[in-house]
C-alpha cells in the first residue's frame, strides 16, 4: 500500500501533516494542519479502529479542512486542524497513550491546539495535558462543567434544526416533528434530549447497540438499526456519528426532507452536494451547524468564561446558516457549495 499525501484528493493545500508513532505505547497519529491563516490550527482529536493509514490520512485531511471553514464561519480568530489515533478508544486507551499523543501536539510548537473529539473525553485531554500546554476543550478557572464543549455542539445543532423546520415545514417549533438520530454518543444524546423537550418524534440508532438503548430510554426515541435508520419516516435526517454517510447509496433512500446533524463531513463526495438538491432534501452543510463545540472552546480559552456571551455567539449559528440558505435558493446552487465559497472569502480576508 502506497500513501500519497500532496496528490491526494482531500489534499486542498494542508500546511502540515505529521505522522506520530511512540513504540512504547504502541501510538501511531496523524495530525493535519490545513490553515493557520486566522490563527493557531485547532481542532479535536479522534481515536478510530481505522481499516487502515489511508483512510485514517483521509478522515484527518477532511476533518481538518472542514475545522477551518467552521472557525471561518463562525468568525473566530483560529485557523483548522485536527488529530486522529488509530485505534478502539474502548480497548486500546490508556494515559499513557494520551500523553505520547500530548508529546506529538508539543512538538509542532503551538500550530495545533488539540481538544475533544469521538472517541476522546476530557480526561483523555487532561491526560494530553500533562506533556503538553497546547490543549483546548477544558473548562476556564470557575467555568461552569468540565470544559467538553459536546452541550455546546449540541445545542447549536438544534438552534439550526429550528431554522431547517420553519423554512422547510413550515413548523414554529419542533413539536411533533419527525427526526432520525444517527448516532447516541454524546452530543446524539444530548440533541435527542433537547428534541425530547420539545415534543419531537424520534428514531435513534447507533452501532454500539447499549447507546442507543440507553438513549431511548432517556428520550422515548424509537431504536432502529443502524442500516434502517436512512429509511425512517421522520423529516428531518440528523446525522451525529461518522462521516461519509450522505452518498448515491443512502440519498435516495432517504424520506426526510431536511438534513441537519452534527457529524463533521457527511457528504461523501461533493457531488453528493447536488444529489441532494436534486433530490429536493435541504442540506445544512455540516461545519456551519456543529459549530457550537468550537464557540464554547473559544470562550473557554480566552480565560474570561461568558455564559451569556456563549449563547449570543450559538445564536448566530442559525443566522449564517439562513443568509446561506437564502443565497442558495436565490441562485439554485448547493448549499454546501454556497458555505464552501463563503469560507474560503473569510480566510482569503475577502469577507
Amino acid at each position: 500500500m502506497t500513501l500519497q499525501l500532496f496528490a491526494h484528493e482531500e489534499f486542498d493545500a494542508h500546511e502540515r501533516v505529521v505522522f506520530g508513532f511512540d513504540a512504547e505505547t504502541g501510538l501511531r497519529a496523524l495530525i493535519a494542519i490545513h490553515s493557520t491563516r486566522l490563527g493557531p490550527s485547532l481542532g479535536g482529536c479522534r481515536m478510530y479502529p481505522y481499516a487502515d493509514e489511508t483512510a485514517a490520512l483521509t478522515d484527518v485531511l477532511r476533518l481538518s479542512r472542514g475545522m477551518s471553514y467552521k472557525a471561518a464561519l463562525a468568525r473566530l480568530p483560529q485557523g483548522g486542524g485536527k488529530s486522529v489515533i488509530i485505534g478502539d478508544p474502548r480497548a486500546d486507551k490508556s494515559s499513557a497513550l494520551m500523553r505520547a499523543m500530548g508529546r506529538q501536539v508539543e512538538a509542532l510548537g503551538g500550530a495545533y491546539i488539540v481538544a475533544e473529539d469521538s472517541g476522546i473525553t476530557v480526561a483523555d485531554v487532561r491526560a494530553m495535558a500533562e506533556a503538553t500546554g497546547h490543549v483546548s476543550g477544558l473548562a476556564a478557572p470557575g467555568a461552569p462543567g468540565d470544559g467538553d464543549p459536546s452541550p455546546a455542539t449540541a445545542e447549536g445543532v438544534y438552534l439550526a434544526m429550528q431554522c431547517c423546520a420553519e423554512r422547510v415545514l413550515g413548523a414554529d417549533s419542533l413539536l411533533g416533528v419527525g427526526v432520525a438520530i444517527q448516532g447516541a454518543g454524546k452530543v446524539g444524546t444530548l440533541l435527542a434530549g433537547h428534541l425530547a423537550r420539545a415534543g419531537a418524534r424520534l428514531w435513534i440508532s447507533d452501532v454500539h447497540g447499549p447507546s442507543a438503548e440507553a438513549c431511548a430510554q432517556a428520550t422515548g426515541a424509537e431504536v432502529v438499526p443502524p442500516d434502517a435508520i436512512y429509511d425512517a419516516p421522520a423529516e428531518i435526517f440528523a446525522p451525529c456519528a461518522m462521516g461519509a454517510v450522505l452518498n448515491a447509496g443512502t440519498i435516495p433512500r432517504l424520506q426526510s426532507r431536511v438534513v441537519v446533524g452534527a457529524a463533521n463531513n457527511q457528504l461523501a463526495r461533493p457531488e453528493d452536494d447536488h444529489r441532494l438538491l436534486d433530490a429536493g432534501v435541504l442540506y445544512a452543510p455540516d461545519y456551519v451547524v456543529n459549530a457550537g463545540g468550537i464557540i464554547d472552546i473559544h470562550y473557554h480559552r480566552s480565560g474570561d468564561y461568558d455564559p451569556g456571551a456563549v449563547r449570543a455567539h450559538l445564536a448566530t449559528i442559525p443566522e449564517t446558516l439562513a443568509r446561506i440558505l437564502d443565497t442558495a435558493r436565490a441562485e439554485d446552487r448547493p448549499t454546501g457549495e454556497v458555505a464552501d465559497a463563503l469560507a474560503r472569502a473569510v480566510i482569503a480576508g475577502e469577507r
